[in-house]
Parts: C-alpha cells; sequence; structure tokens
C-alpha cells in the first residue's frame, strides 16, 4: 500500500492533532494524514495528566513556552466554548510554606505579570484560608486565570474536526523510517508506505527517536519520568476546593505534589517524579532493558542524576512510601490523612535532556527542509497545544508557497 499526500504528521497527542487541525485550516483542500502508533487518539502524555489549564505563570518572560502557553489558553478556552466541552476557570493557589520561599513567590508573582496575567493577588496566611480553609502557609499567591478540563475530551474533539475538514487519521499504525528527498519524503510504517510533501513529528515520548530518522546530530534524548498520583475519597474531597500548588523549586522542572479538582468533581494528588524503566512505564513493575540502558548510558543523565541525586531520592521514597507522600501533601493541606487517599493512574513526562544534563526548560523544535520535528513538549503543551499546532502550521505553509 502507497498514499500519496501533502502532509504528513505523526502523533496522535493533542499537539499532532491541534498541528493537524491548523494545517487543513491554513490550507484547506490540502491531502493530510495523521499517523497513530495506538489504536485510538490521545493514549499517553494527552491522556495521563491532570487535566489543568496552565495560565503562564511559571515560564520565563520572552520564552515559546511563554508566549505559546498565554497564546494557547486563549484558543483552548474558545475551543472548549465552541465545542461545548465541560470546562472551568476556577484559580489556583500558590503556596509558601516557609519564609525562605518568599523570594521564588515573588519571582512566580513577577513573571506572571511579565507574561500579561491580570488579577494575580498576594495571600496572607489568613486570605489563603478564605480561599482554602484547610491549606496551610506563610503567604500566597492566588491565580484566577487556571482551570480545569479533560483533554482527551479535546483531543477528540479535534480529531472530529479534522475528519470533518477531509484529514484523515490512521490507528494502530506505526513509524518505521522517515526517508526525506529532495522533492518528496518517504514514510515507512507498520502498513505500508507513504509519500508527501513535509512532514511534522509530535511524537511525545518517542520525539527524539522520531527526530533521528532525519537530524543526526540531535543533542538532546528523552528522560521518561513517572508521575504518580492519588486521589481523594469522597469523604474527603471538602478538603480542597479548587487547585494548590507548593512554590516550585526554581532547579527542578517539575512543580511539586499539589492538589487538583478534576473536571468531574475528583480531586487529585501528586504526582511526585520518579525515573520511568521504560519510555511508556505506567507502573513500576513496566521494565524495557533496552530502553532503561539507552536512558543510564546517555551522557546528560548521568550529570542530571549527580545534581539532583537528593531530590530523586525523596521522589523515590515517595513513589514506595505512601505514609511519605502523604507527609508532603500535608505540608499543604494538614487535615489530609493515609486513610484519605486511593492510589489512581500514573503519567509519565517526555522530559529532554541535552548532552550538558540540562532538562530542557522551553518548547524545542528542530526543523529541516521538509521535516519539522517538536523535541520537547512537556507541561504546559496541552494548554499552548492550539497554539503550537498553529505556529507549526505556519512555518509549514511558508514552506509550501516559497
Amino acid at each position: 500500500m502507497t498514499t500519496r499526500n501533502d502532509v504528513i504528521v505523526i502523533g496522535g497527542g493533542i499537539v499532532g492533532l491541534a498541528t493537524a487541525l491548523h494545517l487543513l485550516q491554513q490550507m484547506p483542500g490540502r491531502r493530510l494524514v495523521v499517523i497513530e502508533k495506538e489504536p485510538a487518539v490521545a493514549q499517553h502524555q494527552t491522556g495521563h495528566n491532570s487535566g489543568v489549564i496552565h495560565s503562564g505563570l511559571y515560564y520565563r518572560p520572552g520564552s515559546l513556552k511563554a508566549r505559546l502557553c498565554v497564546e494557547g489558553y486563549n484558543k483552548l478556552l474558545d475551543f472548549c466554548r465552541e465545542e461545548q466541552i465541560p470546562h472551568e476557570v476556577c484559580g489556583k493557589v500558590v503556596v509558601a510554606l516557609a519564609d525562605s520561599q518568599v523570594p521564588q513567590l515573588d519571582e512566580l508573582e513577577r513573571r506572571g505579570s511579565a507574561n500579561g496575567l491580570g488579577g494575580l493577588r498576594r495571600l496572607t496566611p489568613a486570605e489563603i484560608r478564605e480561599r482554602e480553609p484547610h491549606c496551610a502557609g506563610v503567604a500566597g499567591l492566588f491565580v484566577p486565570h487556571t482551570g480545569i478540563v479533560d483533554y482527551g475530551a479535546v483531543a477528540e474533539a479535534m480529531a472530529r474536526h479534522i475528519r470533518a475538514l477531509g484529514g484523515e487519521i490512521r490507528l494502530d499504525e506505526a513509524v518505521v523510517t522517515i526517508s526525506p528527498g529532495e522533492h518528496e519524503v518517504r514514510v515507512h510504517t507498520t502498513r505500508g508506505e507513504h509519500t508527501c510533501k513535509f512532514v511534522v513529528t509530535c511524537g511525545g515520548l518517542q520525539s527524539d527517536r522520531l527526530t533521528r530518522q532525519t537530524v543526526s546530530d540531535l543533542d538532546l534524548q528523552i528522560l521518561p519520568f513517572r508521575g504518580e498520583y492519588y486521589t481523594l475519597r469522597d469523604s474527603a474531597r471538602h478538603l480542597v476546593r479548587h487547585l494548590i500548588y507548593p512554590v516550585p523549586d526554581p532547579s527542578f522542572p517539575f512543580l511539586g505534589v499539589h492538589f487538583t479538582r478534576m473536571i468531574d468533581g475528583a480531586v487529585e494528588c501528586g504526582p511526585n517524579a520518579v525515573l520511568a524503566f521504560a519510555r511508556e512505564g505506567y507502573t513500576k513493575t513496566t521494565v524495557r532493558p533496552g530502553e532503561l540502558v539507552e536512558t543510564l548510558t546517555w551522557p546528560g543523565f548521568r550529570k542530571v542524576a549527580r545534581k539532583y541525586w537528593r531530590t530523586g531520592l525523596g521522589e523515590y521514597r515517595r513513589s514506595f512510601s505512601k505514609r511519605a507522600f502523604v507527609r508532603a501533601l500535608q505540608q499543604l493541606v494538614p487535615d489530609v490523612t493515609e486513610g484519605d487517599l486511593v492510589p489512581a493512574p500514573a503519567g509519565v513526562r517526555a522530559q529532554a535532556c541535552d548532552r550538558d544534563g540540562n532538562l530542557l526548560d522551553d518548547f524545542a523544535i528542530r526543523e529541516t527542509a521538509r521535516v519539522f520535528n517538536v523535541c520537547n513538549a512537556p507541561s504546559p503543551a496541552a494548554t499552548a497545544s492550539l497554539a503550537i499546532g498553529s505556529y507549526l502550521a505556519s512555518r509549514v505553509t511558508e514552506r509550501f508557497e516559497a
């Protein structure tokens, strides 16, 4: 089987679907195919996150992540309203647990303001309790723009639009090789061969592998970090009204364990961040030796391990000890007990790491003449997906018109 197309998008997560949707809107009539290795869309990072609509608070002003998060936030809310997808802009409280964290809270407020977030409000301990009666902290920051949604539902709506616009989504089909030529690209899959003028790869946990098909000197590798969660029992949901976050460690690209009220009313607690022993290692017992060796032998990983080993031990302690996990949660909400928590499904974050041991803080896109690769798109990529998709579609459209 051989098909001829104008554009192929590899990856049926929310970023790939948003890109395909914008390509069809910007170039109506073009033949576009999305290729996804799973039997349904949104099966990995898109379908395994806590559903937070991020405001753009954390990200370095001027970065691609900051710009596309703020832009994508507005696009996402518009899309949800148009598609009647349940969502809520409920706001969140970021809490400083000690006086030593107040300067970092100041920096978050500065970043949020620089990124265009209005309505940020500093909170005293009493004001924290007014919003979250069971929360403890020495200072807080209220972020009114943060929201919640089911990103799986968003992805399904995107998929419906893609098909309605004439695009094709091919499921259960894995990419084997990508072979660019002077005038076209050949994509070999487990079901045949496709040709096209341009390819966009949005592979998430497999993004570096896809990129290396056309970028031989790629200077980064994906490290898979599993985030493990609990949910509050119904009897304990009253302890959390909206979203409660700690002040994050500025040297670590994760936000720490927190509380998230989800769109179905459940309250999620977590995640931690532990190295997964497989790219799609959603459980502690999932081990793929080849992938684990690939991670452990990456020069950047060894540098990350030396730098963050104390932090990593703490994360693993919470992974194997419910009591340790609860102690971390109790810093934010002291009334939470072990009996309040029920294990919930985990997610795996695709975090790019360079050879020098830097965990990439910004979105990363690598281009060749005919292939566009999304190499690093961790949180807030779901929030930013429609802006990322618009950005990539514009880049492809420029090449078509050149």
